[in-house]
């Protein structure tokens, strides 16, 4: 990770204004919610800003679970609308925060992001793609600013880090300032065990029957190094939505022997589907997300595209043709 200043108009644009709202992607992870948290805590406890938590979810992750009764998916009209700004956490591109854009648009705003494909950072932007999750990011602007996270704030932090770094797994050798800010952050409070088993408890029965039915399916492509899996309706009919199990789901396709790419698509609507892109090392899984209108890391990204699964695997199996 490299270390970069988070740059000055930062500072800048929290002092500007009183109020701020506090939004990230649809469909949040522990990443989005640790950054959106961590900032409202630290606005209010140093700054004395009033905030407001915003989210389109939905919110189909158990470990984050508990915070989707402490956002909201609309502006109360009680929230003032004078002298507020935005903060856009964990997505550079204001069409990823769904059903909020249209809410947002009209205030001025700053991008805090770690993705290396972004739409919309522009001079109010702090964006590192380097870093291995925003909640570092949030992490580096409350140091920047003279303070430290308290207990809450780097439980917080901490969940966000482990959550996108696959609780570490995804850090290589260039990842010395990492485990330096994680250890800070243990300092101030947070508790690694306590974030693995938040992380890792709560799945459902069901969502462990849906992951041995994706394991069943696996197909390989281009010699065994790219692994295809697929989630149909009739699915989500007999398991449900909740508690679905992505990371162990890439986790253990990858520890098959000479996998080094993945494509898990799932039907989410008659014509309509999500896809998930993993790669262990040389495969740039984002710049394939990208081509399909998606995005994300080299290593990790996603699209949504209209289409069922069987019409999109063969295409997106070609899409990999020259990665191997």
């Amino acid at each position: 990770m490299l270390n970069v200043h988070v740059p000055p108009t930062l500072e800048v644009f929290i002092n500007t204004y009183d109020n701020f709202i506090i939004t990230g992607h649809k469909e949040p992870d522990g990443d989005c919610i640790g950054s959106m948290f961590a900032m409202s805590g630290f606005l209010n406890r140093i700054k004395g800003k009033k905030t407001l938590l915003l989210n389109a979810g939905p919110f189909k992750r158990p470990e984050i679970k508990e915070y989707e009764p402490l956002t909201f998916s609309a502006i109360p009209d009680s929230f003032p609308r004078k002298n507020t700004g935005c903060i856009i956490l964990d997505c550079s591109n204001m069409a990823r925060t769904g059903d909020v854009e249209p809410l947002i648009r009209g205030f001025p705003s700053f991008i805090i992001d770690h993705h290396a494909s972004n739409g919309e950072t522009g001079g109010n932007s702090f964006v590192n793609p380097s870093s291995p999750s925003t909640t570092l990011l949030v992490y580096q602007v409350i140091e920047s600013l003279g303070y430290k996270p308290d207990h809450k704030e780097a439980e917080l932090l901490f969940f966000g880090l482990s959550t996108d770094s696959g609780f570490f797994r995804h850090l290589d050798e260039n990842s010395a300032l990492v485990f330096f800010i994680a250890s800070k952050l243990i300092e101030c409070g947070a508790n690694p065990k306590q974030t693995f088993l938040k992380m890792n408890g709560g799945k459902s029965p069901e969502s462990r029957k849906l992951l041995s039915v994706m394991l069943s399916r696996v197909e390989y492509y281009y010699g065994g190094r790219l692994a295809v899996t697929w989630e149909e309706l009739e699915d989500t009919r007999l398991y449900g939505l909740e508690g679905r199990d992505s990371d162990m789901l890439y986790q253990l396709i990858q520890s098959v022997r000479g996998v080094k790419a993945i494509i898990a698509i799932r039907q989410e609507t008659e014509d309509n589907c999500t896809v998930g892109l993993r790669s262990l090392d040389e495969v740039d899984v984002g710049k394939i997300a990208e081509s399909f209108g998606g995005g994300g890391h080299k290593q990790a990204s996603g699209l949504s595209i209209k289409g069922t699964v069987k019409e999109l695997k063969p295409v997106l199996i070609e899409a990999f043709k020259d990665s191997f």
